[in-house]
């Protein structure tokens, strides 16, 4: 009676052993955290890991091709002006479509790739996420969904892109941009002064939804 005890214990503690590195691995991210680590098959076919970018401001966009609220920033211009203007200052620029595969929204590796050269898309690397998986640890609600990411690693802003949450072009022009803020403030050894913002945008369309 006492083996099958102890080995009911010791079977137990495994188990919580095992569901607490779960826990750990799917922590949700939090500004002011270290970013939760991910890999992505992006547009060229090869993964792309967050910890490959280390020692880099890294901006992660949340997009869907369908979404008038992203259609408002890349028919524009907008976003690959944004996406060229940074990464041309060193920023890593991560574009991710979370849509679960059958959604309208949904984009293959090839989708991404088509997509890219027709929008002139000026990102670092397009990612795709069917399962859901990265957008549901980072907590992506909407797209465009922004967050930015210093050096170290820590997650530093997370929200919408911007002041003015419509589909509105025109409203860009008046907008205050909470990620080229929050890059702008960071990388002059300033607190963010917007670290969150409320995200706005069309539903990320994850498998569950």
């Amino acid at each position: 009676m006492q083996k099958i005890i102890f080995a009911a214990l010791c079977l137990g503690a495994l188990l919580g052993l095992t569901l607490s590195a779960q826990n750990i691995a799917l922590a949700p991210a939090t500004v002011g955290q270290p970013a939760p680590n991910f890999t992505l098959q992006g547009s060229d076919g090869k993964p792309h890991a967050l910890a490959d970018f280390k020692g880099k401001f890294v901006v992660l966009e949340w997009t869907n091709p369908q979404c008038p609220f992203v259609q408002k920033f890349y028919d524009s211009g907008t976003m690959q002006a944004l996406q060229k203007e940074e990464t041309a200052q060193g920023v890593v620029w991560l574009r991710i479509n979370s849509s679960a595969e059958g959604n309208q929204a949904y984009q293959s590796v090839s989708d991404l790739a088509s997509y890219e050269k027709e929008h002139h898309v000026a990102a670092t690397a397009s990612l795709i996420d069917p399962e859901g998986k990265v957008g549901h640890t980072y907590g992506a609600r909407t797209t465009p969904h922004m967050f930015v990411i210093d050096p170290k690693g820590v997650l530093i802003y997370a929200g919408g892109i911007d002041d003015k949450p419509s589909s509105n072009v025109a409203d860009i022009a008046t907008a205050t941009n909470y990620v080229t803020a929050a890059l702008d403030e960071a990388r002059a050894g300033k607190p963010v002064t917007t670290p969150t913002a409320q995200p706005y945008g069309c539903h990320v369309a994850y498998a569950s939804n």
